[in-house]
């Protein structure tokens, strides 16, 4: 979908099976001038239907809960067209769950203790289309949860295929939890070049954002050994 510039309103819908934490981070979130809650939803059923209604901008998205939780509602709301940015609530940053809801097109995700202002500061930042965690912050996740697997490698250089050689080269950059400038530096690329090739990559993969390179091209073993 469209970002949201900084004068625009952001809608966000929250998604979470408990009423006492849906009643937290609306209170919290109201009190910004410039995010309004469109619509609060208990689990991931309930939130296709007040998607569709709402066209909000942000989704918080608890991962445990019942009847659709909050992995299948995710890659539900990723796989549609104008798909609203999902931030993935948890409360424990060491999950796998974390990472399956990264690769199923979330922009990032919060723990549910973080305090208020980076909550807010988080919806506020993926509604302008920046992922909420930086590459490298996506990568200390992997090392804690994922283990080695052949068969996705295999999958993942087989994507990476399409990628010429220049483009190989920013997503590692991209994986190695590196900024547009810092690629642009090593590669002796500009700015606007550097993105212009992120661009590329992220039609020619299908991916809806950085943290989604970062963890393709690890997968694909191009990080290992990269500092």
């Amino acid at each position: 979908m469209a970002t949201v510039t900084a004068h625009d309103t952001v809608g966000v819908l929250i998604v979470d099976d408990d009423p006492l934490v849906r009643a937290g981070l609306t209170m919290m979130l109201g009190g910004a001038p410039d995010i309004r809650v469109v619509a609060e939803a208990g689990d991931g059923a309930q939130a296709l239907p007040l998607v569709e209604r709402h066209a909000p901008d942000v989704v918080l998205m608890d991962i445990r809960m019942p009847v659709m939780d909050g992995l299948a509602a995710t890659a539900a709301l990723r796989a549609r067209r104008g798909a609203p940015e999902v931030i993935v609530l948890t409360t424990f940053d060491a999950d796998e769950h974390v990472l399956r809801a990264l690769r199923a097109g979330a922009a990032g995700f919060l723990l549910k203790d973080t305090p208020p202002g980076e909550i807010v500061a988080a919806v506020r930042q993926v509604a302008q289309g920046l992922p909420v965690l930086s590459p490298a912050v996506t990568r200390r996740l992997i090392a804690r949860v994922a283990g080695d697997d052949h068969d996705r490698r295999a999958q993942a250089r087989q994507r990476l295929a399409v990628l010429n050689e220049r483009e190989r080269d920013v997503a590692v950059g991209v994986g190695q939890g590196r900024s547009n400038a810092e690629i642009g530096a090593v590669l002796h690329l500009s700015v606007p070049t550097i993105k212009t090739h992120v661009s590329s990559i992220l039609t020619k993969l299908d991916l809806n954002n950085r943290v989604q390179i970062a963890l393709l091209a690890h997968d694909a073993g191009l990080l290992d050994g990269a500092p």
